[in-house]
């Protein structure tokens, strides 16, 4: 099935990007990030920022982006059956314009990837198109269901560093 991901949500003086690798099926049938009732980034985001998930998902957004915190995802459109990003076709895979959008949020300086997924097909598809340079890149555990490896309070420990910059 071929996917789409979303816009980003961003605010014009941001200094923090959070990247997924692509929104999964909940997530695509609410037209929401991370809408999987068990995905913690949500809670993560209330216990950091106050983006709480008892908020609208609008006034999360909102929040972030007071928090200076864009949300956006590494894939524009790929093929993948299902949501893990194990399952994504990767000859498939067309990467957002990260050139141009960092071209516009010039304020960014920090890039931190949700997982490891995230991180591996930014640095093979987009990271030839920016300046490095100017970024920080940082990969945090993911907030996935399918990453049960750590608790919630060990991803909000390593999560914690995104508000300390």
């Amino acid at each position: 099935m071929l996917a789409h991901g979303f816009p980003p949500l961003a605010t014009p003086r941001a200094t923090r990007l959070i990247l997924g690798s692509l929104p999964g099926a909940d997530s695509l049938r609410a037209g929401q990030y991370y809408a999987h009732p068990r995905n913690v980034f949500w809670r993560i985001m209330g216990e950091l920022f106050g983006a709480d998930p008892s908020l609208s998902y609008a006034a999360r957004a909102r929040k972030l982006g007071a928090a200076g915190i864009v949300v956006w995802d590494v894939i524009a459109s790929c093929s993948r059956s299902g949501s893990l990003d194990a399952h994504i076709d990767r000859a498939s895979v067309t990467p957002n314009d990260f050139a141009g959008f960092l071209a516009i949020h010039r304020s960014i300086t920090h890039v931190y990837f949700n997982g490891a997924a995230a991180e591996q097909l930014f640095m093979r598809l987009a990271l030839p198109t920016v300046d490095p340079c100017a970024l920080e890149f940082r990969r945090l555990p993911s907030t996935s269901p399918a990453h049960a490896r750590l608790n919630f309070e060990r991803k909000l420990a390593a999560w914690s560093i995104i508000r300390s910059f």
